[in-house]
């Protein structure tokens, strides 16, 4: 299997920005997921173009701070994880990747410290 195949399988929808808030990559379910704003044609476009207030200003937030945001939504009747996490190239800030994962409504929760 090639490196690059499970991101584009997976799933659960995936957008890849760079340091400046471009998209540079989705995977096919998030281009299914986006496909009324563009789909595949969002590769390209700000990042900022695509949210609106407050999500913009909590974005900028993040690019300028370099930290995660993870949150639950329950969209379309389904609970979804989002969850948007900075990458770093050889300790450098390369942008976020967020990653979209729909939550069953009962899910069982281990506490391995226990």
């Amino acid at each position: 299997m090639k490196s690059e195949n499970w991101f584009k399988s997976l799933p659960a929808p995936i957008t890849v920005t760079d340091a400046a808030g471009i998209i540079v990559e989705i995977n096919e379910a998030a281009a299914e997921m986006f496909k009324k704003d563009g789909g595949r044609a969002l590769i390209g476009k700000d990042v900022m173009d695509c949210h609106p207030e407050p999500s913009c200003s909590r974005l900028r937030g993040m690019y300028a701070n370099q930290s995660a945001n993870v949150y639950t939504i329950t969209k379309n009747g389904k609970k979804k994880l989002i969850y948007q996490t900075p990458y770093f190239s050889d300790d450098v800030f390369s942008g976020f990747v967020e990653i979209c994962l729909d939550l069953p409504d009962e899910m069982p929760h281990f506490n391995r410290d226990a």
